[in-house]
Order: structure tokens, then C-alpha cells, then sequence
């Protein structure tokens, strides 16, 4: 069952379909719920649990550019050797 604070108990299966995520990613929440006793973390939005996290975020979005740049110059390399 759904241990949401709602009055009513409803099963992972509908409560997950109910948000549209799935039901491992339901159980997955409810666990890190359990395992913080009670206290749920914080992800997202910007909201970092640590500056260690906000610090390998920002790294992974440099990174990420930086591949994106880079398939961008060999897509362009590509054509112009074609010429």
C-alpha cells in the first residue's frame, strides 16, 4: 500500500499511474522516505543536498555542452570534407 499522508490508502499501482511515473520509481521514493525517517530529499529544482552535489551537477551540464559543441564541429567537418 501507498503510505502517502492522504486519507484514503490506495495501491503503488494506482497511486503511481495517479502521479504518471512508475511504480519502481514510487517504491524507490518510498524507501528513501523510510531509510530518512521521514524527512524526504531534497533533488531538483536547483536544490542540492551538499556543495558536493551542486558541484558535479554544474560539471555534468559543462560536459554535456561541451559534447554537444563538439558533435556540432564534427557534423561540420563532415559536410565541409564533403565539398
Amino acid at each position: 500500500m501507498c503510505s502517502c499522508n492522504c486519507s484514503i490508502q490506495v495501491t503503488q499501482v494506482k497511486c503511481a499511474k495517479n502521479l504518471g511515473i512508475g511504480v519502481s520509481t514510487l517504491a524507490k521514493w518510498e524507501s528513501q522516505f523510510r531509510d530518512n525517517d521521514g524527512d524526504i530529499p531534497v533533488r531538483g529544482s536547483g536544490n542540492y543536498q551538499s556543495d558536493d552535489a551542486k558541484e558535479i551537477a554544474r560539471l555534468k551540464r559543462e560536459l554535456r555542452d561541451a559534447q554537444d559543441v563538439l558533435d556540432v564541429l564534427k557534423k561540420a567537418i563532415s559536410i565541409l570534407g564533403k565539398s
